[in-house]
């Protein structure tokens, strides 16, 4: 897993939304023993009560459980993923509305900015320039 960080939110926040991509992306599918707290602090490169916080608060929201002497695991419920799912789309789509309307478009512009050709054949195609 590739992770980045930006400085305009905690670290241990972006952590969340990092691992909860890898879950929703099945990057670690469900059922899943995840890395250690440990390992995955050394390859997100943090300290590892940050990533211990992040992992904590994913149990609170119920990706991820732990078995007491076997490690954390993700979560099996697959509508609970699929919740995380929509939630982080809905998340990117409010993020990316609020840049263009700071960018000056209005409703009208920016979906006919989506819908430009160039643009629409990127989507249909899967290449988004990554």
């Amino acid at each position: 897993m590739k992770w980045q960080f930006s400085n305009d939110a905690p670290i241990y926040s972006q952590l969340i939304e990092q691992v909860t991509v890898g879950i929703v992306s099945g990057a670690f599918p469900p059922g899943e023993r995840l890395p250690s707290v440990r390992d995955l602090a050394v390859e997100a490169g943090v300290n590892p009560n940050t990533m211990q916080r992040a992992l904590t608060e994913l149990e609170r929201d119920g990706l991820v459980y732990s078995q007491r002497t076997a490690g954390r695991f993700v979560t099996e419920d697959r509508d609970m993923i699929g919740a995380a799912k929509q939630n982080l789309a809905e998340s990117q789509i409010r993020n990316f509305l609020t840049a263009m309307v700071r960018l000056g478009y209005d409703k009208e512009e920016i979906v006919a900015l989506v819908r430009q050709e160039n643009v629409g054949e990127e989507l249909r195609n899967g290449d988004f320039g990554m």
